[in-house]
């Protein structure tokens, strides 16, 4: 959602502001873009997948992308996305209609013209950041040197050849990636000596230590509130560790795994007896990798890495049928004709012959047949996971960060074709396609593999895609070029209720930075209409929940074909996955998470449902580790986040309730007392003015001396009164430390107006306090430390009275009990009614908005935090880190959301078909970071047992 923060006295002057604070986000973004830095509004996301060093490293590297067909210009869209110093495009092909079943770039008008020039506009629209250049000129030797890497697609074997060996004499990255049809193949070779300076991408592990034995080796008991997610040969620096001293002062130290809660690290018999506290933290290791040229490593089966391991068997002949394929391109000057059978013999042919040499044991010729059957198959939503794939490896090769592949993969999806059953009708449909004078069109590549049949049968379809963000964005282009609903009875519906915002352009491709502000499912729909002028699409921006149900309704529902789903929360999935389970409706589901993708299918009586096969775990933080007890930086920023919403929104929202409903009273008090408590007094407080008492300020002053007692009272008082009630010596009823495993002992924080942080906090909490209640505020901290000169601070004594509850369990048990909350609640009720009339001046309660930097949101929260981090002795965070934390910033980039759109697809033209096999769908989980892939068979739906005797689903 887009919002702007502004003073909400009157909204005469949102012009005005609205103005001052565009110039403001522009000069930020000039300072961003001009000098080096990197401009964190556009790379939000992307920033917490690869990290500031490694972008750095990104952009200085220029790229060379050699084919600008399908998956050529899904490589530069990623590669563009994720900003790289420069990009250059070569092609000295010509479009054709075949092209424009998955070049979104090109269009009728650019039919004849070169391709590299026609998608050059477009591309370069993409990203401000990265030069982009097209070369419409052939592919040489002086060309490639130019470049740190060279990706080349629609390439002949003997170019990939010659181009590789010169590449890796040269230092040169170099990728191939190709698609035929249904099938895909990517190839890296980063040099004879390639340094990965961090493995996974995942953050380093952190964890507190409960105890160190005195051995050989010694072994380390961590806390039992986290698994400590370290492997053998993890290596880990100690720190805080009290007693055995001699392990905060040792190098990394190599670790055996022993338990999900314990590990053995070196020699301590020598050492110190282990006192309490400690935390191991891991140190990311760089490793070399070496890589084999191609012309070597087409020769080397033990290169190949599997994906499906159904299919090991029929990825190893792929690598012999794609070099076999090159070599009937040679001779014949063109791909196999489709469905050409004697064309499908003379290629299998070629593949018998090579395997002379390598000798496959298992060699799949019906996967030979039908690659050849499909080669002149150009789709869609193959180049999208393929291009995916490829574009990461770029990114590998310009950052050094995550593993890059070792050295092939080939990857298909033939279980799309129509099951066994049906195939010769295919044969029929395709006997007539292939008949001379044949009308071309924009799906020539789709119907070259599927026919004219299915392709009708695709126009016809009614689907509801929910979300228009990055998945959603990437699904609508693959609608398009498939033609998903584009027939005169088809029709495709896009809800969406977010508005567009710039940390979205980087991943979200349709939109542009003219588009800031607008509904994205408009703007999509718009987008895709232009790559594909015979879509039929409604753009709705409704959320999809129950209040939804009288658009979305049993007629509605009844209407479609499928379901496609965009989402980004687990609820709303479940909630939608709910809805197509009751009126029997095909759901496709993914998600990412990083370079981390998840793609499933749900069938109707084939498959289980999302909601069936989803886990059940909850991170919940227990409420008395976050009040007295954090010891992770996790904790201190749900702490400030929690902070933030109940100061600067739950009550202010309280208050306008109190003001406008006469039942809220007594509403609240049925909540039980502790809670009505708490809600009405933070009413009377913001009600009565300070000099009665109360809290609510009457000037910009007022705003500052609060803020100032409010980080006494939380920072000072509150941790002087849990020491009170727990003293560092503290022992529990065993004999044990108090403070210790995941317990930190805190120590209490004296103000100090020269100190940065403390300063962030009383001007972020002063002007956020004066904006609920309509008073203008400044960042002129001159001024602010004379009002806080004159600010008065009571002195505290802790009371013996305060109990502090140690478990979520003690304080439940507390609240049954009941409390003498009464005879106050009794009193808040009089002071209610009789102080303030329901013609008092309303508040404004607060949005969290994490990605306006002049809102002081995310100031309040970062200084909030590391304050209280500091209180326990918690490493701080900086801001970005902490705005991912806080502001549940869910880690993206173009290429895994590519990837898993992809993979829907092929999923989709599944559905579109009918297939009730369940060996034909798979549900697919994937890193990219490290290359790991899984594509299985789904599961099945559960069997229910009605009077003894169970129940199988059948399909339809």
């Amino acid at each position: 959602m887009f919002l702007l923060f502004f003073p909400p006295t009157k909204y005469s002057s949102f012009r005005s502001v609205l103005f001052s604070q565009t110039v403001y986000l522009l000069s930020v973004w000039c300072k961003m873009s001009g000098n080096g830095n990197i401009d964190e509004g556009f790379y939000s996301r992307q920033l917490y997948v690869l990290g500031h060093e490694a972008m750095h490293r990104m952009g200085t590297a220029s790229v060379l992308i050699a084919g600008m067909r399908g998956l050529g210009v899904e490589i530069a869209k990623n590669v563009i996305l994720s900003g790289v110093k420069s990009v250059t495009v070569q092609d000295e092909g010509q479009t054709a209609w075949a092209d424009l079943s998955s070049q979104f770039f090109l269009k009728e008008s650019h039919l004849g013209q070169n391709r590299a020039a026609c998608s050059l506009q477009q591309l370069s629209a993409l990203n401000p950041h990265v030069q982009v250049s097209a070369h419409p000129g052939p592919l040489n030797e002086d060309l490639i040197l130019k470049f740190q890497v060279v990706v080349l697609t629609d390439s002949s074997l003997d170019d990939q050849r010659r181009f590789g060996d010169l590449c890796h004499s040269r230092g040169i990255k170099f990728i191939v990636a190709d698609t035929k049809g249904l099938c895909g193949q990517l190839f890296c070779d980063f040099g004879k000596e390639f340094e990965v300076l961090d493995q996974d991408g995942e953050m380093p592990v952190s964890v507190m230590i409960q105890h160190v034995s005195k051995d050989n080796p010694g072994v380390v008991v961590c806390t039992d509130d986290q698994k400590h997610g370290l492997t053998d040969g993890s290596k880990v620096v100690f720190s805080e560790v009290q007693g055995m001293t001699e392990l905060n002062n040792i190098g990394p130290v190599e670790i055996k795994f022993l338990s999900s809660y314990s590990f053995s690290i070196c020699d301590t018999s020598a050492f110190n007896e282990y006192k309490r506290g400690g935390v191991a933290t891991e140190v990311k290791q760089s490793c070399l990798i070496h890589f084999k040229p191609l012309t070597e490593a087409l020769q080397d089966q033990d290169l190949l890495k599997m994906n499906d391991f159904g299919k090991i068997a029929r990825h190893k002949t792929l690598h012999l049928a794609f070099q076999a394929l090159h070599s009937f391109v040679k001779k014949e000057q063109q791909l196999p004709r489709s469905w050409s059978q004697s064309d499908a013999d003379s290629l299998l042919a070629i593949v018998r012959e090579l395997n002379k040499v390598t000798q496959l044991e298992n060699l799949d010729e019906a996967a030979v047949q039908t690659l050849s059957y499909t080669a002149q198959g150009d789709l869609a939503p193959m180049n999208a996971f393929i291009g995916g794939l490829a574009a990461q490896e770029v990114i590998k090769a310009c950052s050094g960060k995550f593993t890059p592949l070792q050295q092939w993969l080939y990857f298909d999806a033939l279980e799309c074709l129509p099951e066994e059953e049906d195939r010769p009708i295919l044969l029929i449909y395709q006997i007539i396609h292939i008949l001379p004078n044949k009308q071309s069109n924009m799906y020539d590549g789709q119907i070259a593999v599927f026919g004219s049949a299915f392709q009708e049968k695709l126009e016809r379809q009614k689907y509801f895609l929910v979300g228009a963000g990055a998945i959603g964005c990437e699904l609508l282009k693959n609608f398009a070029l498939i033609g998903l609903g584009a027939g005169e009875n088809g029709h495709i519906t896009v809800t969406d209720m977010d508005f567009i915002e710039r940390s979205n352009l980087n991943r979200q491709f349709l939109f542009r930075s003219q588009d800031i502000g607008k509904p994205k499912s408009e703007v999509a729909a718009k987008a895709v209409c232009e790559m594909n002028p015979r879509m039929k699409i409604t753009a709705h921006q409704n959320r999809l929940d129950p209040d939804s149900e009288g658009v979305y309704d049993y007629n509605f529902f009844m209407g479609l074909n499928g379901v496609a789903a965009a989402l980004d929360t687990v609820e709303a999935r479940v909630y939608l996955d709910r809805r197509c389970v009751q009126h029997l409706k095909p759901l496709l589901e993914g998600g990412t998470l990083g370079t981390k993708g998840h793609t499933l299918a749900v069938v109707p009586h084939l498959t289980e449902s999302y909601e069936d096969g989803k886990s059940s775990f909850s991170d919940a933080i227990p409420l008395c580790t976050l009040r007295n007890f954090p010891h992770r930086i996790e904790h201190t920023l749900q702490w400030a986040r929690d902070q933030f919403e109940g100061l600067f929104k739950q009550t202010p929202e309280n208050v306008n309730l109190f003001l406008r409903d006469s039942a809220f009273v007594e509403r609240t008090l049925s909540h039980g007392d502790a809670e009505a408590l708490e809600i009405l007094g933070g009413v009377w407080n913001s009600l009565e003015g300070m000099a009665a008492g109360g809290q609510r300020p009457s000037s910009w002053e007022d705003c500052v001396n609060w803020a100032r007692l409010k980080w006494e009272t939380v920072y000072n008082n509150d941790i002087r009164q849990l020491l009170h009630c727990f003293p560092p010596d503290e022992v529990t009823s065993t004999g044990l430390p108090f403070w210790s495993g995941s317990k930190r002992c805190p120590h209490p924080l004296t103000f100090d107006p020269n100190n940065v942080t403390h300063m962030e906090y009383v001007v972020a909490a002063a002007n956020l306090y004066g904006h609920i209640y309509g008073i203008s505020g400044t960042r002129d901290l001159t001024a602010i430390r004379n009002i806080l000169e004159q600010v008065h601070v009571p002195p505290f004594t802790p009371k013996s009275t305060v109990k502090i509850h140690v478990t979520d369990e003690e304080m439940e048990e507390d609240k049954e009990r009941g409390s003498d909350d009464a005879a106050r609640l009794e009193d808040l009720k009089v002071k209610l009614a009789a102080s303030f009339p329901k013609s008092s001046t309303q508040l404004y309660p607060i949005d969290f908005e994490k990605d306006d930097d002049s809102n002081f949101h995310m100031d309040y929260i970062v200084a909030a935090s590391n304050l209280r981090a500091e209180n326990y002795d918690i490493p701080a965070a900086d801001r970005h880190q902490s705005k991912r934390i806080a502001g549940k910033i869910i880690p993206a980039i173009a290429t895994t959301t590519a990837a898993v759109a992809g993979l829907m697809c092929l999923e989709l033209l599944k559905l579109v078909q009918g297939h009730q096999k369940i060996t034909s769908y798979r549900t697919a989980y994937f890193n990219l970071a490290v290359q790991y892939f899984v594509l299985s068979l789904p599961s099945r739906p559960q069997d229910f047992e009605v009077s003894n005797s169970s129940i199988h689903p059948q399909p339809l």
